[in-house]
């Protein structure tokens, strides 16, 4: 009995490793892109100007409701826009981590308030990502 539940216990423990691990290989793949392609500003969001306040804003609740304005957002346009969808694993997997480390954020702010700065910093890259990804397939179909 004790056997399987510690398999159990550690077979969770080796899929969450895995799933961070891919979360933070896509991210940092999606980043690298982001990098090379040239910027542009996207009024619709202030995902990119939460990342920039993170390195010197104290208070972390103004960024973290912009970041939730943001996904809000984000959702609503995925869900009512014609042609603009979540399609591949990536997407999901990145979407499922945003809410994850959400709630990981609201656990950190209670627990550990030094550490929430860095969680929601982690927020603002999937959401940039996202974000930028939903530009991409929004400038697609334009020129389609």
């Amino acid at each position: 009995m004790i056997a399987s539940l510690l398999t159990i216990a550690f077979c969770l423990g080796l899929l969450v490793y895995w799933f961070r691990y891919c979360c933070k290989l896509m991210l940092r793949n999606s980043q690298e892109e982001l990098a090379a392609m040239p910027a542009t500003s996207d009024t619709r969001f202030g995902v990119a100007g939460v990342i920039e306040r993170l390195r010197t804003e104290e208070a972390l609740d103004p960024l973290h409701q912009a970041l939730d304005r943001d996904y809000q957002v984000f959702r609503y346009l995925v869900q009512h826009a014609a042609g603009l969808e979540l399609a591949s694993i990536e997407d999901w997997l990145l979407l499922v981590d945003y809410k994850l480390t959400k709630l990981w954020y609201r656990i950190t702010l209670i627990a550990a308030p030094k550490q929430s700065r860095e969680v929601l910093s982690q927020m603002a890259s999937i959401l940039n990502v996202l974000v930028s990804r939903l530009d991409r397939q929004a400038a697609e179909n334009v020129e389609a």
